[in-house]
């Protein structure tokens, strides 16, 4: 046993060496991963490092191969020979997952900064929201195909996804035609900007809200009960949308209330313009002209006769639609106290009951 040591000294020194390295890289690698963490955890609270850990156990894998190629070099010649070429594949698809994790996480980063800023500065951040997505899953296909060139069954196909348009033409290729819509759908919206980030859009009655996101699949809309709505971007561009936030943000908003037939119209509409026109968050859209001719801040009509009632409609503008929604809610309420108090009367349906009684029949 003694000779065989003094044999085989230096090689045994030299693994010791290879282990020492290899610890002491691991070592390094997870220091570096803390400060990594604690660095942007500053800078970004509430971010995952997801990425970061990728990389780092990513490296330990390639020091752990590495180790194991040095040492069965030394001690196992032909089994390092049968497998130095898949030590080699390893270690080349470590390097460049590495390198797309790298690329791709900067670029998210560059882009989130850009949003942050768009945002800060009141500027529409919608394009560079979108871009981020393409820019980052783009980089991860390339990332993928480069791996693939490791295999020879795979090379052929990753060389012409990565010449030109062959990225393009593998995406088509391998997605579904809902998926292509939802992604063309998605530059559609980017490209004529029907919304952007931070509008208000109504789809249906029951579809409504703030737009918080667009991805390469769908957007996601914050309803008020603060509800995330997701929509495909191939349904949302075949629907009919209202859009709050489009070039004027002004809003007429309607106040429509019935009276009884025996009610004193022209009392109801001097009730609802006055308290129209008292709510703070009425907004006088006449012009100078209108104003010149002396026509009312909120206009008054009666605007139709149903079967036990007629309908009085109210005209009155807001600055946004927030202040519409609270206006109205305000304004009902409102002005239904105030028909109280001077006896106009709201009718509702009256229903008669008639009940029959059950009669004997005679017996013969």
């Amino acid at each position: 046993m003694i000779a065989f040591f003094e044999t085989y000294q230096m090689e045994f020194l030299y693994a010791f060496l290879v282990v020492i390295g290899v610890l002491f890289l691991r070592f390094i690698t997870n220091q570096s991963y803390k400060w990594l963490i604690t660095r942007e955890k500053n800078q970004y609270s509430g971010v995952k490092p997801i990425s970061i850990l990728l990389v780092k156990r990513i490296f330990n894998i390639i020091w752990i191969v590495l180790g194991v190629m040095a040492i069965s070099s030394l001690f196992f010649q032909d089994i390092y020979v049968r497998l130095q070429d898949n030590f080699r594949v390893i270690i080349y698809m470590g390097v460049v997952a590495i390198l797309t994790i790298i690329l791709a996480s900067s670029s998210n980063i560059w882009f989130r900064k850009k949003v942050e800023h768009k945002v800060l500065a009141g500027e529409d951040s919608t394009v560079f929201k979108f871009l981020r997505y393409i820019v980052v899953v783009g980089m991860y296909i390339i990332g993928i195909m480069f791996m693939l060139m490791a295999f020879p069954s795979f090379k052929g196909i990753a060389q012409t996804a990565l010449g030109g348009a062959g990225v393009l033409a593998l995406i088509v290729g391998v997605a579904s035609q809902e998926a292509l819509a939802n992604i063309v759908g998605g530059f559609f919206i980017i490209s004529f900007k029907p919304f952007r980030i931070g509008d208000v859009i109504k789809l249906s009655d029951d579809m409504m809200g703030t737009v918080v996101d667009i991805t390469l699949r769908h957007t996601v809309l914050r309803d008020f009960g603060n509800k995330m709505i997701v929509i495909p971007n191939a349904i949302i561009n075949k629907e009919k949308l209202t859009n709050y936030n489009l070039r004027d943000l002004k809003i007429c908003e309607r106040i429509e209330i019935g009276i009884s037939y025996d009610s004193d119209i022209d009392l109801a509409k001097r009730i609802m313009r006055e308290e129209c026109e008292k709510h703070p968050l009425n907004f006088d859209n006449r012009s100078t002209t209108d104003i010149l001719d002396g026509k009312p801040i909120v206009r008054v009509a009666l605007i139709s006769l149903n079967e036990s009632s007629v309908t009085i409609r109210a005209w009155v503008w807001a600055r946004n639609y927030s202040n519409s929604f609270d206006m109205k809610c305000d304004l009902l309420e409102s002005i239904k106290k105030r028909f109280d108090a001077e006896g106009i009367e709201i009718p509702f349906p009256y229903r008669t009951v008639v009940f029959k009684e059950n009669k004997e029949q005679p017996t013969s």
